[in-house]
């Protein structure tokens, strides 16, 4: 009796203090309808199901920004996403909407990206186009991941909500107001992961005012601290930001989510929507291009970019022939050999290669390629 009063009690405080623009968990909703958590709404269920899926542990060995580097302080994936959380969060608490809801979708916001992130991504996109798959995007593939790969291809069961952030998280695209758009389902929520897939390029809004807000927190967390990883293995030099851009955003990263977080508070309480001043918004748009310019796209750091597509070519090639002959010592097996048979009858051989590449850390990618190709030594003797 004691469990239906606590719930009964958690949702009449989110219905006391929570913004009218924040989703409460009475609108909660899964695809597989499941008995309700006594102790824990369901947004918060949803992040820990992911902080505890074997894909949340891949996060620590997975490239950010900046990969082959043997640097302890440069920022790797698993640390984005926390800095991403704690910014959503804070602002979420600010503007009074649903911080466990925040959680879950910044705890899985990045979970599908491939080793050497959108580098990796670009090069298993090509693959899975020459062998009639969609385009790989990170965003449709977290979708995929805990909703259909996870657990052996039973998925996680998330919300409708935190899937939907997930999938529209685009932090790489540069927007000065959001407003969720509301009337999603299932359905309409399906079509838009297929529609994305086709064409890369379609614009999608969450349908929370939770995940606008992650959206915007994931621009946040990482345009400075890559400016900061740049300086850091001297790409770049804090004398060249632009003057525009430090006069309103500030010289270190700090100052320049300090400047960010409190903009985008000022701008969007007590509102339907979040939002940057005009000022501010184009000093973050500049600044983006500044990091595309200068950082992402430097030729420095692009002198393997050859060997690591190849490596990609040589690996997607190699599990084909593996899955097609029925080799069970090949790697792909223990990816592959456990999964339920409703994975195995709607994913094809290239779907199982691409799901399997797209999971590996940066560090195992490697290994499985030197193990693939590289001859192994006897050593003394037989």
């Amino acid at each position: 009796m004691w469990q239906v009063e606590r719930l009964a009690e958690d949702l009449r405080r989110e219905e006391l203090h929570l913004s009218p623009y924040a989703t409460k968990s009475s609108q909660a909703v899964r695809e597989r309808p499941e008995e309700e958590d006594p102790l824990r709404p369901p947004f918060s269920r949803d992040a820990d199901r992911i902080l505890h899926s074997r894909a949340y542990t891949r996060y620590i060995d997975k490239t950010q920004a900046f990969y082959l580097f043997e640097n302890d302080h440069i920022t790797h994936r698993v640390l984005h996403v926390q800095l991403v959380s704690k910014i959503a969060r804070q602002i979420g608490r600010c503007l009074g909407l649903n911080e466990d809801l925040i959680e879950a979708i910044s705890l899985g916001h990045d979970i599908g990206h491939a080793p050497f992130g959108h580098e990796g991504e670009g090069y298993l996109s090509e693959l899975c186009l020459e062998h009639d798959l969609p385009h790989f995007l990170h965003n449709v593939h977290g979708v995929r991941l805990l909703s259909r790969i996870e657990d052996h291809g039973r998925g996680t069961n998330l919300t409708l909500q935190t899937l939907d952030g997930i999938l529209c998280h685009d932090g790489e695209v540069h927007s000065v107001k959001l407003q969720p758009q509301k009337d999603k389902d299932w359905k309409r929520f399906w079509e838009e992961v297929r529609a994305k897939e086709e064409d890369p390029e379609l614009p999608l809004t969450p349908m929370t005012l939770e995940g606008c807000i992650v959206r915007m927190a994931d621009t946040i967390s990482y345009i400075g601290r890559d400016v900061e990883d740049a300086i850091t293995i001297r790409l770049i030099s804090r004398d060249e930001l632009p003057e525009d851009v430090t006069r309103v955003l500030g010289r270190t990263n700090r100052e320049i989510v300090n400047t960010l977080v409190r903009d985008l508070i000022f701008n969007s309480y007590g509102r339907p929507y979040v939002s940057f001043s005009p000022e501010v918004s184009e000093a973050l748009r500049l600044l983006k291009e500044f990091n595309y310019e200068r950082i992402y796209q430097n030729p420095a750091i692009k002198t393997e970019s050859g060997k690591i597509r190849n490596m990609f070519r040589v690996l997607f090639s190699r599990y084909s022939e593996d899955l097609e002959k029925g080799k069970e010592d090949s790697a792909i097996w223990e990816f592959y050999g456990p999964m339920e048979e409703c994975y195995k009858l709607t994913t094809p051989p290239a779907g199982v290669v691409r799901d399997f590449i797209a999971g590996m850390t940066d560090d195992f990618f490697r290994n499985q390629f030197e193990s693939t190709v590289m001859p192994r030594s006897f050593g003394y003797a037989l």
